[in-house]
C-alpha cells in the first residue's frame, strides 16, 4: 500500500493512470466520502473489490471518465439530458445500460442497468484521462461506518489496497441518487 496526497498524483500521472488501466485498487477522494474503486472493465478487477468490502452481488456504480462515455454506453432521454448539465456534482444517476460490454459484468450481476457518477473532484479529471469507468463505492467493509479520516480505515482493507490517496479528512455524505432507469421490473 502506498500512502498518496494530489500532489504525488499531479507529479506522477503516468503511473497513476496506468495504475487505474491495470486495475490496481485505490482509496481516494471525492466530493462526498473516501471510495474504494478499480478498473471496472474486467470482472477479476472489480471482484478485488467485492472480496475487500466483503460484499456479494449488491451492484457497483462506476465515475463515468466524461459524459460522452454516459451517452455513449447508457440509455438517455430529455430528463437524463437535465441530470447530465447538473455533472460535475454530487449525484450519482441510475441508468440503463445500452452497451453491456463497457463495463464488467460483476459491477451489476442483477441487471443491464449501473449508477454513474462524475464527481466534481480533482481525481475525476485523472479518470477521465485514464478514459476508464471506475467503481466508486465507500471505502468500508459493507454494513459499517464510511471512511471519513484515515483512522477509519479498516485494517484489512487498508492491507488490501495499492493505493490510498489521502487529502484530510472529509464530512461530506453520499452522493445523492438520481433513478432514471425505465426498463424497471
Amino acid at each position: 500500500m502506498k500512502l498518496i496526497d494530489k500532489e504525488y498524483v499531479e507529479n506522477n500521472q503516468k503511473e497513476i493512470i496506468k495504475a487505474i488501466q491495470d486495475g490496481l485498487v485505490f482509496i481516494y477522494p471525492t466530493d462526498t466520502i473516501y471510495g474504494i474503486g478499480t478498473n471496472a472493465t474486467k470482472d477479476d478487477f472489480v471482484m478485488k473489490i467485492r472480496t475487500i468490502k466483503q460484499r456479494e452481488t449488491k451492484p457497483f456504480s462506476v465515475i463515468a471518465p466524461n459524459i460522452d462515455w454516459i451517452k455513449e454506453n447508457c440509455e438517455t432521454d430529455k430528463e437524463t439530458e437535465k441530470w447530465l448539465e447538473k455533472l460535475p456534482g454530487r449525484y450519482t444517476l441510475f441508468l440503463d445500460l445500452k452497451n453491456t460490454d463497457c463495463i464488467s459484468d460483476e459491477v451489476n450481476p442483477l441487471d443491464d442497468s449501473i449508477g454513474v457518477r462524475i464527481p466534481q473532484h480533482w481525481f475525476t479529471e485523472i479518470i477521465e484521462k485514464s478514459g476508464i469507468p471506475f467503481i466508486t463505492t465507500s471505502a468500508n467493509i459493507s454494513g459499517q461506518s464510511y471512511m471519513r479520516k484515515i483512522e477509519d480505515l479498516d485494517e484489512d482493507i487498508k492491507n488490501s489496497v495499492d493505493y490510498i490517496i489521502y487529502e484530510g479528512e472529509k464530512i461530506g455524505k453520499e452522493s445523492e441518487k438520481v433513478d432514471l432507469r425505465k426498463n424497471l421490473d
